[in-house]
């Protein structure tokens, strides 16, 4: 399976319109060649034609400061995504045997390249992580980026289709660990380096099958929000769009991944999307089926042009009729705690990791249902940075509080 965006469900939503890093930066023009300006890029690597399975590309690190020079071989084994930005291939260095998931991106000389930017920032146990980079060249002098990232062999979209592919739903343990996961991944993107990742979906998201481990990827559609600027609203794959989006609100907020965590969290306990619109219009009316016509109030808070929209008046879906009779309340309470229309009502990332529904992550002997420990879950280090004391308390589970000589609750 890919280690990343697959198929045509990939970036459809760039088709049309601009990719969001160009055109959304300040004057070009003064900026530096980034070849120039990249200290830790390496040289870059002319490749003789533009196929990629077979080839090997090397490329050389080090060297500064006295660093010995080394070469990385890497043989591209086989392309496992493709999309509006460019592909990715799945590689082996040959120096070490270890594989990469490498994105060749086109790269405008005139930016640089934001994703690049944002995967530098980022080192967090539920964000793919960055290991090299490198331009390299066509002979008819296109540059590309070389993103090279470890490599996860399957997303939670193609663990959703093994599931539907027996007719079976996943089981309860899993959904929790993943969706944990998702939410301590947003929790860090949102809070360290301030990023919104502007298109969560299962697609984007990497799951270990041995370690169950998730990851957060894809950055090619984030960005650092600022207040008071100005964003475009036609990010995110239709079925994970926050309804302030579909509005073509510009100035959301961080708040818009954790819609798209909310129906991935429903789409794992349904074993199907939550809101399947065929387009923008019917993406709103689906969303209007589950939660009800928006109140003016609510209007306001996504959109304040559309306040005097007419809108069919629908009634709200109980919670508990979406899902089956046996769903724990926990996990309808938690997915009508993440969509909400209103954006500041939505729990933040922080929040959905400390909820009830979590709780059995936290109990001292819960294993996988193959007998292995967990992936590691508690290891926070700067992501509870501002967290209220109450909340590091219900993050972190008793009896690792205790372990690590906390006998009393942190902050009493």
């Amino acid at each position: 399976m890919a280690s990343m965006p697959l198929g045509p469900h990939h970036h459809h939503h760039h088709q049309a319109a601009p990719p969001p890093h160009l055109g959304a930066q300040p004057d070009a023009s003064r900026r530096p060649d980034p070849m120039q300006t990249d200290k830790e890029m390496s040289q870059t690597v002319i490749e003789s034609n533009n196929a990629v399975t077979g080839q090997i590309i090397s490329t050389t690190i080090g060297g500064k400061n006295g660093e010995p020079k080394q070469t990385i071989s890497y043989m591209a084994e086989r392309v496992v995504g493709n999309g509006s930005f460019g592909i990715v291939f799945l590689a082996k260095c040959l120096e070490t045997g270890e594989t990469f998931a490498i994105k060749k991106v086109l790269q405008d000389r005139r930016y640089k390249n934001r994703e690049l930017q944002l995967l530098r920032l980022m080192d967090h146990p539920n964000v793919v992580s960055l290991k090299h980079c490198f331009f390299s060249t066509t002979s008819n002098d296109e540059l590309f980026l070389n993103l090279v990232m470890e490599y996860v062999p399957e997303t939670m979209y193609g663990v959703l289709k093994h599931y539907n592919s027996m007719n079976q739903r996943m089981p309860l343990i899993y959904v929790k660990l993943y969706t944990y996961q998702i939410f301590r991944g947003l929790a860090y993107i949102h809070t360290v380096p301030g990023v919104c990742h502007r298109d969560l979906k299962p697609q984007n998201l990497l799951v270990d099958p041995l370690t169950h481990q998730v990851k957060i990827c894809d950055f090619g559609s984030a960005k650092v929000l600022v207040k008071g600027e100005a964003n475009i609203s036609y990010i995110c794959s239709r079925y994970y769009r926050a309804p302030e989006l579909i509005f073509g609100a510009t100035e959301y907020t961080t708040s818009i991944d954790i819609w798209s965590a909310g129906c991935v969290l429903a789409e794992l306990l349904l074993g199907q999307p939550l809101f399947p619109g065929e387009n923008a219009v019917d993406q709103l009316v689906e969303i209007i089926k589950v939660l009800g016509t928006p109140t003016r109030e609510e209007i306001r808070c996504m959109n304040p042009n559309y306040t005097d929209f007419r809108f069919p008046q629908i009634k709200a879906h109980p919670w508990h009729k979406i899902f089956h009779k046996r769903m724990p309340p926990e996990a309808i309470d938690l997915a009508s705690r993440l969509l909400q229309y209103s954006p500041s009502l939505r729990c933040t990332a922080l929040e959905a990791c400390a909820h009830p529904f979590f709780d059995e992550l936290r109990e001292p002997n819960v294993r996988l249902p193959n007998g292995r420990p967990l992936p590691p879950l508690f290891n926070f280090k700067q992501d509870l940075t501002g967290a209220h004391p109450e909340l590091i308390n219900r993050l972190i589970p008793e009896h690792l509080r205790r372990m690590n000589g906390f006998p009393h609750p942190v902050g009493t």
